[in-house]
């Protein structure tokens, strides 16, 4: 992608379909004028007066205790330095976003016009009854110290800048675990921390407070190793100048046992490394690249722990990690600061956690048989779903104990059960989808590659390397689009009517004759279908020369579908072949059947295509909780459509016990574990959370996504195709980009998965 391209798209992405990544929503009905007079005049009245009375109480009547104000003055932007307030608005609504994706907790924006210390501590402490919690971002040092120091003495709601502790927190339990697995202890280690701003600053406090000693710390900046013989050293460098004889990187490398690296890319040459002691732990953090290159330090020292702050290698040191949870467990018990021990909580919880089992669900998304506990894995990944229930309580015992929360908590079963339904509404899945693509792409056909938003797709796919596309269309109009697009990569373009293609055509056309000569194809047919682009793509799956595809954005669903069941067919044992979307809900992921192929199955067809949707959810790291749906409840209705439900729950049962299935059921007691428990304890399905839906025919399965898709804004990831021998997904008419994108990233996971099963079956496991 040129830079131009990226520049364009980066500010189109911010400023369309509106301006700004963060809006403000109700959380209160306002429809009627009785609404509206509770929510402001008269009704607004009675709570103010309770909190006139107790000021604490503003905590239960308004939304502070789950808003935090990410305030910055622009002054130490990403890489970017000093751009000012109005620049830094775009990463301030950035983190704001984060916060409510991986924590559920509303970030506001605030970006302050000044440099001077006492008017940005007064402007703070002036807005600070607004919010529950304060986050510092982007200011330069030494001001940030002052600032965030001012700020936590004056006020009594929680205080963190990041750009300090973030970095800290996580980089310390990385550490922590690499010297388990190392055998050495923190007070016994050299470390060089080659940088001195406030990252570096509080990452070396931080470890100091986990045991390491100050003498055995060599810190440098730009002008060399900080000694104490060395004039005019602010008092944040003046605490870590050493004494020994030493200068120079190379100097301080001598014997040491950890780098810490927060400073600027290439720095340390493979020589450095090899100076280093016996088994040395590399955090080269300098972003986007590192003090030394991941592979480079790898190939140069094999005893090395590395970790970096790129998702592209293991153990990426990643704020995302902390700052979300830890705020997330200072408000939930009302803590009036964020302290040394929250934060050594937050350390020690991320550290154990690596050590944990590893759920299935992250396996996946990394697309590794098992994360364990080693050098490749000293951290969790930053879409382990087990953070938000980790992290938070540690954080917020930690407050407890410590005397700085006002609000305990007393039931931990029941806040965790809170965390993790906080986890639910947002879209973890695409990330996990797209994520898990990259790591191994397929060549994916995208069988109408001639109309403009297909090569979009398709271009998008390319760069954000998803999968290799194969374009199918008119190669002259094809290239137009591309240079319109600036998509200048050269990838490979098929017409497969052109006399390029007239071989491969025939010995497509001869093959699928040869499969379907009697069920009525003739040589002649077979030959004018293969100029077909859908009959084409689906023989490049069929015969190996393309590992997926995607079709059907310009053509009605079972027009696509015919040439695909044609020539691609069922996998064996399979009966009927059946689609599944995705669902991405406030309640987290519903996978929901069938949505575009069987119009009304039978019970037989309505267990299998059951079954087949939970192994979908499986593929995707879920526990699948599956609810079979109907008008009746357990036996309520004696119609015929009531019992075909009915008996595909009972062979459901027979032949797979284990799965989680229950039903004939309704939707609303399907969706509320509640009222489900207390009607139907007996049920499979009690207390439990359905994200698997199986609907009795085509109507309610097509009606019901679209309606949640179009009313609730619900995004939807499909029809994902089961059942066929390859993987060839068919698009709704007129899916938009993303849509495509995210089938396209279906389409190499599902390449992935049949890749992986052949390669098990041919080793007999």
């Amino acid at each position: 992608m040129s830079k131009e391209k990226n520049r364009r798209e980066a500010l189109v992405y911010h400023a369309k379909p509106q301006p700004g990544k963060i809006k403000v929503v109700p959380t209160k009905p306002y429809a009627t004028q009785r609404d509206l007079a509770l929510a402001y005049s008269p009704g607004v009245a009675q709570p103010c007066l309770e909190i006139a009375k107790n000021k604490e109480e503003v905590y239960k009547y308004t939304a502070k205790g789950n808003v935090v104000a990410v305030i910055s003055n622009g002054t130490a932007v990403l890489g970017l330095g000093n751009i000012g307030p109005e620049a830094a608005k775009p990463v301030m609504e950035g983190k704001s976003l984060l916060f409510k994706i991986f924590a559920d907790i509303d970030g506001i924006d605030i970006e302050l016009d000044t440099e001077d210390v006492d008017k940005f501590v007064e402007t703070v402490k002036t807005i600070a009854p607004t919010f529950g919690g304060i986050n510092l971002e982007d200011i330069k040092a030494p001001e940030a110290f002052e600032i965030e120091r001012r700020l936590k003495e004056e006020l009594d709601i929680p205080v963190m800048h990041d750009d300090q502790h973030g970095t800290a927190i996580i980089s310390a339990a990385a550490l922590l675990n690499a010297l388990e697995l190392i055998g050495k202890k923190m007070e016994d280690i050299n470390i060089v921390v080659s940088g001195a701003g406030a990252a570096a600053i509080s990452c070396t406090r931080l470890y100091q407070a986990f045991g390491a000693k100050r003498e055995h710390i060599a810190m440098l900046d730009s002008k060399g190793v900080i000694r104490s013989d060395r004039e005019n050293l602010s008092q944040q460098k003046a605490e870590f100048a050493t004494d020994r004889d030493i200068s120079t990187l190379e100097d301080a490398m001598k014997d040491a046992d950890v780098f810490i690296g927060l400073s600027m890319a290439d720095i340390v040459t493979p020589e450095m490394l090899l100076l280093m002691a016996k088994d040395p732990v590399v955090f080269a953090m300098a972003n986007p690249n590192p003090e030394i290159e991941y592979g480079l330090a790898c190939k140069t020292r094999e005893d090395i722990i590395m970790a970096t702050g790129r998702s592209d290698h293991p153990n990426q040191v990643n704020n995302v990690l902390g700052f979300p949870f830890i705020f997330r467990g200072a408000l939930d018990v009302r803590a009036t600061k964020i302290n040394e021990e929250m934060k050594m909580a937050a350390v020690r919880a991320l550290a154990d956690l690596t050590k944990e089992p590893v759920p299935e669900q992250v396996n996946i998304t990394y697309d590794t048989t098992r994360l364990t506990f080693g050098k490749n894995y000293i951290i969790p990944k930053p879409f382990d779903p087990r953070l938000i229930a980790k992290i938070p309580p540690a954080v917020a015992k930690a407050a407890m104990e410590s005397g700085v929360a006002k609000a305990p908590i007393q039931d931990w079963k029941k806040y965790e059960e809170e965390l993790l339904l906080r986890s639910g509404n947002d879209n973890k899945v695409v990330r996990m989808l797209h994520n898990r693509a990259k790591v191994n792409p397929k060549r994916i056909v995208f069988a109408e590659a001639e109309l403009l938003d297909v090569l979009k797709a398709a271009q998008i796919v390319y760069e954000e390397g998803i999968a290799t596309p194969i374009l199918l269309g008119h190669k002259e109009t094809i290239l137009k689009l591309k240079q319109q697009l600036e998509f200048d990569a050269d990838v490979e373009i098929i017409d497969p009517r052109s006399e390029d293609s007239k071989d491969i055509r025939t010995m497509y056309a001869d093959k699928l004759w040869q499969q379907r000569k009697r069920k009525g194809e003739t040589r002649y047919s077979a030959r004018v279908n293969m100029g077909k682009r859908n009959y084409f793509g689906s023989m490049m799956v069929l015969t190996g020369d393309a590992d997926g595809m995607i079709s059907g954005y310009s053509r009605a669903y079972p027009k696509v579908l015919k040439p695909v069941f044609e020539v691609i067919g069922r996998a064996n044992n399979v009966g009927k072949a059946s689609t599944v979307n995705i669902m991405i809900t406030e309640r987290g992921p519903i996978f929901l059947a069938d949505t575009s192929v069987n119009i009304n199955p039978n019970a037989e067809e309505l267990a299998e295509i059951a079954q087949m949707t939970a192994n979908v959810a499986s593929t995707f790291g879920f526990n699948p909780v599956v609810a079979m749906l109907s008008y009746s409840n357990f036996g309520s209705s004696n119609d015929a459509d009531a019992k075909k439900v009915r008996e595909a729950v009972r062979i459901l049962h027979d032949q797979n016990p284990s799965l989680v299935v229950d039903g004939e059921i309704q939707t609303d007691f399907a969706l509320d574990q509640e009222l489900c428990y207390n009607n139907f304890p007996f049920s499979k399905l009690a207390g439990k959370k359905v994200n698997t839906f199986i609907l009795p025919n085509l109507d309610a399965a097509n009606i019901t996504y679209k309606l949640m898709k179009g009313l609730n804004k619900a995004s939807s990831i499909g029809p994902i195709m089961v059942g066929l021998r390859k993987s060839v997904h068919i698009l709704q008419l007129g899916a938009s980009v993303d849509e495509m994108v995210n089938m396209s990233a279906v389409a190499v996971i599902d390449a992935q998965e049949r890749e992986k099963r052949k390669r098990a079956k041919a080793s007999g496991n």
